[in-house]
């Protein structure tokens, strides 16, 4: 990672300034926001794909998103859904930093997108028309716009930038966390002056697939830390962060959500789905050393917590292993929103912002009885007024891929009046 420091060598500290989200329970900052505070359920039937031969078929689709609405100068139709996500929150998440597109394009970028699937859903498309008009069947402009690079070269072509670098980081679900770790190293090292990270998925036949056939699909609801939890819900979407330096924030008078604090990477790589507990309790323990911040000063988890068996008991233990009987409260929006894969953590890091900003804890959703083999606070179904310093944000993939970020309160900020 990079050095935090400018050229006369004192520390560069980076912030959070602009939020782009598309979920299930919220589309906008705003949305999204007032979803988190009514621990909303985007869970529905999936309709994106056939799911005939499917015992259940839930999942945390996004029916109200219009492309049209949010994409300007690239033509949505040859975007595939992911890109069309991952350039409506960018969009969104420059309007909503209140930094105009001239001033954007007069400054060095980057451009850094997390996925798992890439645009998995076009490609179930593409298989659907060969099976049905024949393998010789081709469709050139689904074809075309296939290539995962796009969901991040398609926000570049969108906002005009010039001065930029664009990544695509394909590290499963752990991706969103590993962009902005990505940004915050390159303004760190004053290779940038703003950078634009995140991650985008769309809903797709395949990944619902190989999850159904693992076993780790709910019936009905995804749950986590429930001792009755019966796997995730896939889910779908994006999430932008625009960050900048502290003092381009300062001097512009930009609104500060958060600071990012710092954050570490581990993989561990011994199996390819089963999560390690050393290994993701070493990846929290890099992270607060980067940060410089003590286990006792972290007020929040936001786990990655995709309510299956392994991942949850296997996840909680890292935390205790970390942070001792004492654990932080430790929610998982997943109960809201489902699984976006690469989106998750990107999208959890914003809800962490704002949970930060406007002092509240988002809700565990779905919850009855907490697992014992748990045991922590999830702040179970109703957000809780808190006032906020610092939160951890988890995020574990397969393959043995971890990503713990950690942000906190701008020291200058005051927190909110009243939170609910």
């Amino acid at each position: 990672m990079s050095a935090r420091a400018t050229g006369d060598g004192a520390p560069r500290r980076v912030v959070i300034t602009g939020l782009g989200v598309v979920t299930s329970i919220g589309i906008g900052v705003d949305d999204f926001l007032s979803g988190l505070r009514e621990g909303r359920s985007g869970v529905k039937p999936i309709t994106a794909f056939d799911t005939t031969g499917f015992a259940y078929a839930n999942g945390c689709q996004i029916d109200e998103f219009d492309p049209a609405a949010w994409i300007e100068h690239c033509d949505a139709d040859e975007l595939g859904r992911a890109s069309q996500f991952s350039v409506a929150a960018a969009r969104m998440a420059v309007a909503d930093a209140g930094m105009s597109l001239a001033e954007l394009q007069s400054r060095s970028a980057l451009v850094s997108v997390g996925t798992t699937d890439g645009e998995s859903r076009d490609l179930d498309h593409l298989v659907g028309l060969q099976v049905e008009h024949g393998p010789e069947h081709s469709d050139r402009l689904i074809a075309g716009r296939v290539g995962a690079g796009r969901l991040s070269s398609s926000i570049v072509r969108e906002l005009g930038l010039v001065d930029v670098e664009s990544v695509t980081i394909p590290t499963a679900c752990a991706a969103g966390n590993y962009a902005v770790g990505n940004g915050y190293d390159a303004i760190c090292a004053g290779d940038v002056e703003v950078a634009l990270c995140g991650g985008a998925d769309a809903m797709c036949r395949k990944t619902f697939t190989g999850f159904y056939r693992l076993g780790t699909i709910a019936p009905e609801a995804c749950q986590p830390f429930d001792r009755n939890r019966q796997g995730i819900l896939t889910g779908e979407g994006a999430g932008i962060l625009l960050m900048e330096s502290l003092e381009s924030a300062q001097a512009r008078g930009a609104r500060i959500y958060a600071e990012v604090l710092g954050y570490a990477l581990t993989c561990d790589a011994r199996h390819p789905v089963a999560p390690d507990q050393g290994s993701i309790a070493r990846c929290m323990e890099l992270a607060l050393d980067h940060a410089g911040v003590a286990p006792g000063d972290v007020d929040f988890i936001s786990a990655h917590g995709t309510g299956t068996k392994a991942n949850d008991v296997t996840e909680t233990g890292a935390i205790r292993q970390v942070f001792g009987s004492e654990a932080p409260r430790t929610i998982s929006i997943k109960g809201m929103i489902g699984h976006t894969m690469g989106a998750a953590s990107a999208v959890a890091s914003a809800a962490c912002a704002l949970a930060i900003s406007e002092s509240f804890i988002p809700p565990t959703i779905n919850h009855v009885e907490t697992d014992p083999e748990c045991g922590l606070d999830c702040v179970p179904n109703q957000a809780r007024p808190a006032d906020l310093r610092v939160v951890q944000n988890n995020a574990l993939a397969f393959g043995g891929n971890n990503a713990v970020l950690i942000l906190g309160r701008y020291a200058d900020a005051e927190p909110a009046a009243s939170a609910s």
